[in-house]
């Protein structure tokens, strides 16, 4: 049995990005682009002003400065002239900067009267233009391979003119929930059956990292039954199961991934939740065989199946970032196993303070909505003081983190 950390390590050396496939730029946003990105010109193309304003000469402008103003730059116009010692030219924001200037005034800075500007700030050689090649000169790398797009890096492609983009692949993501106790969503569960609430976590946590979920509803617990759902979940890029990967008698997930050949790499990792977790390839295929309890199946999907998703979607940082926080109160557990705890986290006098976020049975799915991360508990130890400083995992969105 591995441990958790040589679980995870076994799985990401088991994962390749997927392949390339060229989109449009918007469809390119949250993905991570496959090609390196050349500035094909200057950024900015020219010299522009920075303001709404007046090109002058600094020499003109010690002291209270009165210039004539000989002509008008807009945005998108051209140069009409060059500035000449004791004139102006009244230019606005992103306007080319004429030749002879070589300092724009803010407009709030001036008063103009009768074609004559009245310069009422003192002026700095090159404040507020914007020189060729500033931002991006022609033939810098812009953007390197495996850089995650986000809104800025779309601007700079649209700037550059790139309509389509070449960028990984999403991964295609097979989802199935099994049980004979199990119900379709709509169904109401009479005693000793449940609703399929597995399948709909595990899809929004597919979708928030991009990928596409594929829900292949549920398997019963026999061999027919499993081994049809999973022949058509092979066909994507990875699979995911719930439950019937523990030792019972109807546990058959394991015996018919076999059968399917799938090459089983570990099962059961010393982790709490989430002990009988199994991993697999088939080929190349992933096949990630995960608890059935709610809480046990988050937790598993979100140590061992995130990263390796992200890692086939080109993503190079795929494990969330751990912070320190401080418990709150006591915390207890058995030896032996690497705890997962979940926890809310606030910040009280400008430290992160992590408080338990309810009953750790990993039937408790309220502890999950209630928790904003998870606390890694070391296997060697049994007790955490309060006041004792811990790693925890940051599950949910800053956003939503009001006190954080």
């Amino acid at each position: 049995m591995p441990t958790f950390e040589e679980a995870r390590k076994i799985i990401l050396d088991s994962i390749a990005p997927l392949g390339v496939e060229q989109v449009g730029l918007l469809d390119a946003a949250g993905r991570i682009i496959a090609e390196e990105i050349v500035a094909p010109r200057d950024l900015p193309l020219t010299d522009n002003s920075a303001m709404d304003g007046y090109a002058v000469i600094t020499a003109d402008c010690r002291e209270t400065a009165r210039l004539q103003v000989t002509g008008f730059i807009p945005a998108g116009g051209e140069i009409v002239s060059a500035v000449v010692p004791g004139t102006a030219i009244k230019i606005m924001t992103g306007a080319p900067v004429p030749p002879g200037c070589d300092a724009v005034v803010p407009v709030e800075e001036t008063a103009e009267e009768n074609g004559v500007v009245t310069i009422k700030a003192p002026v700095v050689q090159s404040q507020h233009i914007r020189f060729t090649g500033e931002d991006i000169a022609a033939g810098e790398t812009a953007i390197t391979a495996g850089t995650l797009l986000r809104p800025p890096e779309i601007g700079l492609l649209a700037s550059f003119g790139y309509a389509v983009v070449r960028v990984y692949r999403r991964a295609r993501v097979a989802i199935l929930s099994t049980g004979d106790e199990l119900v379709h969503l709509g169904t109401p569960p009479t005693p000793g059956r449940i609703v399929n609430s597995n399948s709909f976590s595990l899809a929004a946590a597919v979708k928030e990292i991009d990928a596409e979920p594929v829900l292949l509803g549920i398997a019963r617990d026999n061999r027919d039954s499993l081994q049809a759902k999973m022949v058509e979940g092979l066909k994507a890029d990875a699979l995911i199961t719930s439950a019937g990967v523990s030792a019972g008698d109807l546990d058959l997930v394991r015996d018919v991934l076999a059968e399917l050949g799938i090459r089983q790499l570990f099962w059961r990792v010393d982790m709490k939740p989430g002990g009988p977790t199994a991993f697999g390839l088939k080929g190349t295929t992933p096949v990630f065989s995960l608890p059935g309890n709610p809480v046990s199946t988050m937790i598993t999907f979100e140590e061992f199946v995130r990263p390796a998703l992200l890692k086939m979607m080109g993503h190079t940082r795929v494990v969330r970032h751990r912070v320190p926080a401080t418990l709150r109160e006591e915390v207890r557990k058995k030896a032996g196993k690497v705890n997962f705890l979940r926890v809310r986290l606030e910040r009280i006098d400008g430290n992160l303070v992590a408080t338990t976020s309810g009953d750790q049975n990993t039937g408790i799915l309220k502890t999950m909505i209630q928790a904003d991360g998870v606390a890694l508990l070391p296997k060697d130890r049994t007790s955490f003081a309060a006041g004792e400083e811990l790693l925890v995992n940051v599950m949910r969105n800053e956003l939503e983190m009001d006190e954080v």
